[in-house]
């Protein structure tokens, strides 16, 4: 009976000790990325994209491997089990246990160890993914790299906005906020704080307002002229912000010819605007020809306007001060826009 008794307890350790917690990693993570908001299941994916490029694996190979590492542990403790109740002493029978408990440690360490130390680096690196507002008015600035982006994100919001780290690129998201004072109408605009770092906490001016809210206005890695599946990680992500998050679109274009990369000449970026904008029709949005104090190539102007088909645009100097004002109001009625969005759907749930 004390031996039947063992048997027992030495079943439970390998089916609960090592397989258990294999099984609850498996199913919670499989579990908690269909929980996932869109956008934190995009940022998840390219990290662990970038992880795949070290090591060749993707989330879903090191989850299916795990799995099926319990499995043959699952097998090899009722192996040992089996010849432990075989045994002719109890004496005979205690040491084949104890072979075994060593054997199941060296069947985890073989099998499952790679892929659970894997596990737990891709979960240390989500741990330090930034958290974004998924439920606040956002204006996300997009377009070719070098253009200017972080520059305006500086210039039109908080005074030293945040820089947001990603696993998988070594270029940061620059994060802003501006304060908004919304009236009780739909969309309505009391006052806007455009320095909501150094004066957060502080009253409207305005005689009355519903409530205040921190908006974002986030820069985003600049994109190319080429094919979605040719795309890195750090266009991904940028689609991703405009797809997923609440969102208006400031389409930045440096027209100087001095953007400095070769992937943001003038073409490229006119190129690149006209799909973006094809792509999110919907969206508010506003054009912005950044460093208009470097002057505009020529023509560059004039097949801008014949994109733009009527739609209007502003031309940017922040070293100059040429248009910041016309754009940080700009800025705020696009916000109201979103606002007003996300207020129907809010009604509608």
């Amino acid at each position: 009976q004390h031996i039947f008794s063992d048997f027992n307890e030495y079943k439970s350790f390998s089916s609960q000790a090592l397989s258990k917690p294999l099984r609850e990693a498996v199913d919670g993570y499989r579990r908690e990325l269909r929980r996932l908001h869109p956008f934190e299941k995009v940022v998840a994916d390219l990290t662990a994209r970038s992880r795949q490029k070290k090591d060749g694996l993707t989330l879903t190979d090191v989850l299916d491997d795990i799995h099926e590492s319990r499995k043959e542990i699952l097998i090899t403790g009722k192996d040992w089990v089996a010849k432990a109740k075989s045994a002719e002493s109890a004496r005979d029978a205690m040491q084949i246990m104890e072979e075994g408990e060593a054997a199941l440690c060296e069947t985890f360490s073989a099998l499952a160890g790679d892929a659970v130390d894997g596990l737990l680096e891709l979960q240390k690196s989500l741990r330090t993914t930034p958290a974004v507002r998924l439920d606040t008015p956002a204006v996300v600035l997009v377009g070719s790299p070098n253009v200017g982006k972080s520059s305006i994100v500086r210039t039109i919001s908080s005074a030293t906005p945040e820089v947001n780290n990603y696993p998988f690129t070594t270029r940061g998201m620059t994060l802003g906020h501006v304060e908004v004072f919304w009236k009780d109408e739909v969309g309505g605009v009391a006052e806007v704080n455009f320095d909501a770092e150094n004066n957060s906490g502080r009253r409207s001016a305005s005689a009355s307002y519903a409530y205040s809210q921190l908006c974002q206005v986030m820069d985003s890695p600049g994109l190319l002229v080429r094919a979605d599946n040719d795309r890195n990680e750090m266009e991904a992500l940028t689609l991703a912000a405009m797809q997923h998050l609440p969102t208006a679109v400031m389409y930045v274009m440096d027209l100087s010819g001095l953007a400095g990369d070769a992937c943001s000449s003038v073409e490229d970026q006119l190129q690149l605007r006209k799909e973006m904008r094809a792509r999110f029709p919907r969206r508010p949005w506003i054009d912005v020809v950044s460093k208009c104090d470097l002057g505009i190539v020529d023509d560059a102007r004039e097949k801008l306007i014949e994109i733009l088909d009527g739609d209007d645009y502003i031309e940017l100097s922040i070293h100059e001060g040429i248009g910041v004002e016309e754009l940080r109001k700009k800025v705020v009625n696009m916000l109201a826009e979103v606002r007003i969005v996300l207020d129907a759907m809010a009604s509608a749930n």
